[in-house]
């Protein structure tokens, strides 16, 4: 991963934040009560979406967040890879020929939302499948800062211990893909530090805050709402999201009147 003196400079989330990673459970609670109100969102148009795990994790950490876009009526699939310990041998490909069965399958382009490590699968696979690509989401994904801004650092390097073997194909994971792209982020994740979760603002891209842990934000409900609504948007009319960082608005915040009511 390429870094400069200004991403060495993010630390890794403090012990606070960290131990704030225990109410991920709340935030499974909090989307089981609030089912009703997570459904009645857009619905979709059918179209293919691919969801990658984050580091260590397999398919059964997304079912959650897998079951509620079937429920929105999309076509959703699961990386079907295992546990995703990161760019090993064969697994780029392997990704690459599942987003051609999915387009050829369908006739339609392929949303791609990856979490955490994941994230970081989706937004490289779409440099280079950008023709087969709609839209790319990730969530609390490390991709704008230095390895040491993460406190899985370790955990990444047991499994992969050659040191920056992904910048070998990937040498600039902080560059955006050319299609529209959004990062959900949160100021509270105990594992990532933010700052590592922010893109450069461009016409196809846009940063999301939410109030949600690492380990349960893939299961949260405002992060399950911003993806009804990322993906529910026609193919070649995308617009940034009305609380994300080109609005100037609010933020979402789960579980409040408020946002389920605009």
């Amino acid at each position: 991963m390429t870094t400069n003196s200004s991403t060495q400079t993010i630390k890794a989330p403090g012990l606070h934040l960290l131990a704030m990673e225990m109410r991920a459970p709340m935030e499974v609670l909090s989307t089981l009560a609030l089912w009703p109100l997570l459904t009645a969102m857009p619905r979709g148009d059918g179209h293919p979406v691919l969801v990658f795990p984050g580091l260590a994790a397999s398919g059964r950490s997304t079912v959650i967040l897998r079951r509620f876009l079937k429920t929105q009526g999309y076509s959703v699939h699961c990386w079907n890879l295992g546990r995703n310990l990161g760019p090993q041998p064969g697994v780029i490909d392997a990704c690459l020929k599942r987003i051609d069965q999915l387009r050829a399958q369908h006739g339609r382009k392929v949303s791609l939302i990856g979490w955490s490590l994941g994230g970081l699968f989706a937004r490289e696979l779409a440099k280079l499948r950008p023709d087969d690509v709609r839209i790319v989401v990730s969530l609390g994904s490390p991709f704008a800062g230095h390895e040491g801004a993460s406190n899985a650092s370790g955990v990444y390097r047991r499994f992969n211990p050659q040191r920056d073997a992904e910048t070998v194909r990937f040498p600039n994971l902080k560059v955006a893909p050319p299609v529209p792209t959004t990062s959900i982020y949160s100021r509270s994740d105990g594992i990532v530090a933010w700052p590592c979760s922010i893109q450069d603002i461009s016409p196809q891209t846009e940063n999301i805050e939410v109030h949600a842990s690492h380990i349960g934000m893939g299961t949260n409900p405002a992060v399950l709402r911003i993806l009804a609504d990322r993906l529910a948007q026609l193919e070649g009319a995308w617009l940034p999201h009305r609380n994300s960082d080109k609005s100037g608005t609010r933020k979402c915040v789960f579980g409040t009147r408020q946002n389920f009511a605009t």
